[in-house]
């Protein structure tokens, strides 16, 4: 197969397996630092990729139980393209907030903030859903 990638692009496959998410987001930070992201912008990239990638591990049912990261490298921003071919799901639609169910054990009533967290530590984060699975776009720019 031909590589369809340009210099300034990685791709990277993981298996839907514990503590692969901590790779994709170590590459991340690798390549981030790279650019001269600061150390905080670098955690945030970190922790954005660990979310959306435990994401997917949980909620996609992908049947080839993978994910396919791409990283695209331009010259003040890093974007990510978290790939899963799972069952999708909507992403306008805002169940109710795990905090609001008292059934919930209380250790569970503190997950569900995946989504949250990436809009809070990307610059832009874009999620396109369908029955053949999902991809979250995250960017984030480098600040002075």
């Amino acid at each position: 197969m031909a590589n369809t990638f340009s210099n300034d692009e990685v791709l990277l496959t993981i298996p839907m397996r514990p503590d692969m998410e901590l790779a994709a987001a170590k590459l991340a930070s690798v390549i981030a630092e790279s650019m001269s992201f600061n150390d905080d912008q670098i955690e945030e990239i970190q922790l954005a990729m660990i979310e959306s990638c435990i994401n997917a591990f949980e909620h996609s049912r992908s049947p080839d139980q993978s994910v396919v990261i791409q990283y695209i490298i331009r010259t003040n921003e890093l974007e990510f393209k978290i790939t899963d071919q799972g069952i999708g799901f909507n992403p306008t639609n805002k169940s109710t907030r795990r905090t609001n169910q008292p059934d919930l054990h209380p250790d569970m009533r503190k997950r569900g903030w995946g989504l949250e967290i990436m809009n809070t530590l990307m610059d832009s984060v874009d999620i396109m859903s369908g029955e053949n699975g999902t991809t979250i776009t995250m960017v984030k720019c480098k600040t002075a």
